[in-house]
């Protein structure tokens, strides 16, 4: 038996499904590089590098402004996941803080830390939240008034049900190259010519309708 169950396993899709929807709405990309941004500048200043039996301090003489300046990027970071409405101030503080750590924190953690708190703070300012899709049927083709093509509004309070459209009626075609006569007597004329054909002879006299009309 696998230790992995289907119930798990739907359980895992279902929170990476809510996790992706929850960054797609805020800068979480930008905050993540303000906040890893400010680790390396806070970092540096305190640690040591052992080379042998060489111990290699990297402190300054601005190690408490370099722990400031970390935390605060880091901070800063965070507050652009949890508070998108900030991230314009965010994204500037963050950016006038990598600058500030090149002369204070080992020229910006070894350029680290500054070139990550540059590019976050670039992202946070430029980003905007997108307008959210227009809820749309399949098929459903909207008229200029919001309602759907060839939909019959509701009848009001005394108001009789529209009815649904209907073709206009058309009479039926009129075959003039049939002649008037056939298949229904001698005597009946054609509909659309009426009871005197006057184009040729006549069945009730025999004569030709220009004599009959001279």
């Amino acid at each position: 038996m696998s230790a992995e169950t289907p119930a798990a396993s739907g359980q895992f899709e279902r929170r990476r499904l809510q996790f992706r929807a929850w960054r797609g709405t805020r800068p979480f990309w930008a905050g993540l590089f303000v906040l890893l941004g400010g680790l390396p500048i806070a970092y540096f200043p305190y640690a040591h590098l052992q080379v042998g039996h060489l111990t290699l301090a990297m402190a300054t003489t601005a190690g408490a402004g370099s722990l400031i300046i970390g935390v605060l990027l880091v901070v800063l970071g965070i507050s652009l996941w949890f508070q998108k409405h900030v991230r314009v101030f965010a994204g500037t503080a963050a950016i006038l803080l990598g600058l500030v750590s090149i002369p204070v924190s080992n020229l910006g953690g070894f350029l680290i830390g500054f070139l990550l708190a540059l590019v976050g703070g670039a992202m946070a300012i430029s980003w905007s939240p997108g307008a959210p899709p227009a809820p749309q049927g399949p098929g459903s083709v909207h008229t200029a008034g919001g309602a759907p093509e060839g939909a019959i509004p509701p009848a009001g309070p005394g108001v009789a049900p529209a009815a649904p459209y209907e073709a206009p009626h058309q009479p039926p075609a009129v075959d003039f190259g049939k002649p008037a006569h056939d298949d229904a007597g001698p005597t009946q004329a054609h509909p659309a010519l009426g009871a005197h054909d006057l184009s040729g002879t006549s069945p009730a006299n025999g004569a030709n309708g220009r004599h009959s009309a001279g």
